[in-house]
């Protein structure tokens, strides 16, 4: 009887021959660009996140809600949390810090985002054949 457990046939059963890979010749490598999507720079509303050009000027208002641009809320040192609601070392508050003001460290909040648009099929037919090619 064998001194196993079970009595298939298995891996250790014969001792195998190593035989080496013959190694292939070096090649010079091909590297494929990846198709990654760019990022961008956006400033938008914070009100209704719409996009607006990043020259605010003095008297810019949004296409969409019609909120003013050059506002507190809208600037890149706006922070609640801060004091007087500003990163900024400034010497009085600023009320209400949703319209209009006169600041002189003011910069619109820029944000970083991801190209992800693509182009949109010319018809449902086309996006249909476009799945199967």
């Amino acid at each position: 009887m064998s001194d196993r457990k079970y009595r298939q046939r298995g891996y250790q059963d014969e001792p195998r021959e190593h035989k080496p890979k013959p190694k292939p010749e070096p090649t010079p490598r091909e590297f494929r660009t990846p198709n990654m999507p760019g990022f961008t720079q956006v400033v938008r509303c914070t009100r209704c996140g719409n996009t607006v050009s990043s020259e605010v000027g003095m008297d810019s208002r949004c296409s969409r809600c019609g909120v003013d641009l050059r506002s507190c809320v809208q600037c890149q040192s706006f922070e609640p949390g801060a004091r007087f609601e500003c990163r900024e070392q400034i010497a009085a508050r600023i009320t209400p810090k949703d319209v209009r003001n006169t600041c002189e460290r003011y910069h619109p909040t820029v944000r970083v985002e991801r190209e992800t648009g693509s182009p949109a099929p010319t018809s449902a037919r086309k996006a249909f054949d476009d799945l199967f090619k």
